[in-house]
């Protein structure tokens, strides 16, 4: 497992940096290249890929310098701790999506990772179950799909009785797809992983640092321009979350990594009619404390179109325990993160379909909280935008 003997985790009051300027016009150098905002697994991963970034020298003699802020004590506290933990084959979002390419590359990337860095992980595998033959006509769009239009997909057909002889307490009246690529990963092992990386590369994280003001930097055009000033980096105001002091950053490129912040952080950078609004959904996490029946792989339903997640599936710790979740539960604040345990009977319901031996009685709230994503993927694709055949010219937020 990838381990730290120190760590260069501070808060933004320690920096020192070259420039402190914070007006409507560029400095002659920013204080940093990048600044990402959001230390979880997106943000790690892109604060990584940029970090380990080395401009040619023909584009750059200084160097590249990249700051990663975290408004809590410490990284991955929010989203990329409240998930499934679970490594996606990208089995359900269409060959055109993005999404999928990520998912695609970002699986194969995450394996690679965790191989070369010994973060713990499984290859578990896993089970999509139908019921009924409207069940198993949308688990055959999906191998067709998964077989004929998406690359890097692969996915089997489990006869009944290879099912019933692997996972006896599984039901699947009207068949199994097998995804094999699927696995599990320790998610707090490859933040961990994803932040020595970072600093080892001469990354700065700076904690207990919360973006409250983002202001463009102008600098006049060429004379021929028909525009006067153009955008040449950001100014940031950010305020110290343990004592409300407040410090001002200069960055080349802005990183909104935000997570479920990225919202306040975006309406803080366009002007009020380009401003969004985000409707926050929760996902509630039963544990399951009883030794029976035994599984050893992911199950997950075939879901409802329109249900809006992928149902409250079975998925499995690296320790073998199971848990059961997300449903999904619409909330008004992104803060709420407290397990509801009135779902329970509904959860309940929904696991007898697939597994009807389970105990009710060893069911119990567990966590709650959104999801993990293709943070390698996203990484390398911020990186290529910026560097790549992709680049984005002059100063970017993205």
């Amino acid at each position: 497992m990838f381990t730290r003997t120190a760590r260069r985790q501070l808060q933004l009051g320690g920096l020192v940096c070259p420039t402190r300027s914070f007006s409507g016009t560029a400095p002659a150098r920013a204080d940093f290249t990048h600044v990402v905002i959001g230390g979880g697994a997106v943000g790690l991963a892109i604060a990584r890929a940029l970090a380990s970034h080395q401009p040619s020298s023909s584009s750059s003699s200084t160097g590249s310098s990249t700051l990663l802020l975290e408004k809590h004590p410490q990284v991955g506290t929010e989203t990329s701790s409240r998930n499934s933990e679970v490594i996606h084959a990208g089995l359900y979002y269409g060959p055109d999506s993005l999404k999928t390419r990520l998912c695609v590359s970002g699986r194969r990337a995450l394996y690679a990772f965790c191989d070369r860095y010994r973060v713990p992980h499984r290859r578990t595998g896993k089970w999509v179950v139908a019921q009924d033959a409207s069940q198993r006509e949308t688990l055959e769009r999906i191998h067709q799909l998964c077989r004929d239009e998406i690359g890097g997909v692969p996915t089997r057909w489990v006869g009944a009785d290879e099912a019933r002889e692997k996972e006896p307490a599984v039901r699947a009246e009207a068949g199994v797809l097998e995804s094999p690529e699927t696995g599990i990963v320790d998610s707090h092992a490859l933040m961990a992983a994803l932040l020595g990386l970072f600093e080892d590369a001469g990354g700065v994280t700076a904690v207990n640092s919360e973006v409250v003001g983002v202001e463009p930097l102008l600098a006049p055009t060429s004379p021929f321009s028909s525009t006067s000033t153009s955008t040449r980096g950001w100014a940031l105001t950010v305020r110290d979350s343990s004592t409300g002091e407040e410090s001002h950053i200069t960055t080349d490129v802005l990183i909104n990594s935000a997570g479920l912040g990225a919202a306040e952080i975006h309406n803080l950078i366009v002007p009020p009619e380009r401003r969004t609004r985000l409707y926050y959904a929760k996902g509630n996490y039963f544990s399951y404390g009883a030794s029976s029946p035994k599984v050893t792989r992911l199950i997950y339903p075939v879901t409802a179109p329109g249900a809006g997640g992928l149902g409250t599936h079975l998925t499995l710790d690296l320790a073998g325990r199971m848990r059961f979740g997300p449903d999904v539960e619409w909330v008004t604040s992104p803060t709420d993160l407290a397990v509801n345990a009135a779902r329970l009977p509904a959860a309940i319901a929904e696991i007898k379909k697939y597994l009807p031996s389970i105990d009710e009685a060893a069911l119990s709230p567990d966590y709650a909280g959104p999801g993990l994503t293709s943070c390698l993927a996203i990484g390398d694709l911020v990186r290529d935008m910026l560097y790549g055949s992709g680049r984005v010219e002059g100063s970017a937020a993205l």
